[in-house]
């Protein structure tokens, strides 16, 4: 069960020391747990891991093709292999070892992708993803997550290392705003509706989830009753959720720090046109564009991915 955080305002601890804090705290109790690194340690904090637990932590260098086969060799062996590497080298870099080595030679692994989106800030295009949720939907049996907050993405940390599989998490390394309460439990391949409404269905994931609710507050004192679910598993999808929660609203709008093409907006669309339901829909997310290069803050606002946008967004929709 999840309780909603009282203070939105607010920001948590660095997401990246969140993962490291997690991984600590599991190795403590579960000795089959390695953390695996592509020479990015010192941006991950995962450095930390390898000086509290040296036997448990394992350096591949830049190349993380060789750090993914490395990761099906300990899952052969049983153990619980956790991956770092910024986005665009989680997912897209690595997919054939992943594909191959992982899902279908039916090995475990877990995989944080961070900085997804506009989060990669300063990096630039080159360390941008606007795919990879797209590209993990695609393989069979892989469970894809973008974690809202700290709070969720301890929980999904912990919760991979009870399952079997290919399993993907993208979430900033940087603190973002609260969105659940500590003591928080949430279910796999359920979505949370974090907002009722009546008229407007947004559906988001990832830290997006707190820009979705400021929306929402500023169409509430336009009369319009807006619900938000967080949809932070987006493989294996609630699509039970979306066919209930879509019934009767004027329209439906995603939400996501990612392509329209092959992310939650598809996901929500493929389930909408495949139960006949019909409503007006919109993705919101990016169209056609590479990263680029600035502050996150900056790059949010130039991939039209504010709270501000998005009520653009739903405002057109509903005309």
């Amino acid at each position: 069960m999840f309780t909603l955080s009282k203070d939105r305002s607010k920001k948590g601890k660095e997401l990246r020391m969140v993962v490291v804090e997690t991984l600590q705290d599991m190795m403590k109790s579960d000795a089959q747990v390695v953390a695996m690194e592509a020479d990015l340690g010192g941006a991950s904090g995962f450095t930390k891991i390898q000086k509290s637990n040296p036997d448990r932590f394992i350096q591949c260098g830049i190349s993380e093709a060789n750090m993914t086969g490395v990761a099906a060799g300990l899952s052969v062996t049983g153990f619980k292999p956790y991956l770092h590497t910024f986005g665009p080298f989680a997912s897209r870099r690595i997919y054939d070892q992943i594909f191959l080595s992982g899902a279908y030679a039916g090995n475990t692994m877990n995989i944080y992708g961070s900085d997804p989106g506009f989060t990669a800030g300063p990096n630039g295009g080159t360390h941008t993803t606007w795919e990879d949720v797209a590209l993990m939907r695609a393989i069979p049996h892989a469970v894809v997550c973008d974690a809202a907050d700290e709070v969720q993405l301890d929980w999904i940390i912990r919760e991979f290392a009870r399952m079997e599989g290919v399993h993907y998490i993208r979430a900033n390394r940087k603190d973002v705003r609260n969105v659940y309460e500590k003591g928080s439990t949430f279910e796999m391949g359920k979505g949370n509706i974090v907002r009722e409404g009546s008229d407007v269905l947004i559906i988001s994931a990832g830290q997006l989830v707190s820009d979705a609710l400021d929306c929402a507050e500023v169409l509430s004192k336009q009369g319009i009753s807006v619900e938000v679910i967080d949809m932070f598993c987006i493989k294996p999808l609630d699509e039970e959720l979306i066919i209930r929660e879509a019934a009767g609203k004027k329209a439906v709008v995603t939400f996501e720090n990612h392509s329209i093409i092959g992310g939650l907006g598809s996901a929500v669309a493929e389930v909408l046109a495949e139960n006949n339901i019909s409503v007006k829909f919109k993705r919101h997310g990016v169209k056609e564009r590479f990263g680029a290069v600035g502050t996150p803050e900056f790059l949010q606002k130039e991939f039209r991915l504010t709270a501000e946008d998005l009520l653009q967004t739903v405002e057109n929709t509903l005309k």
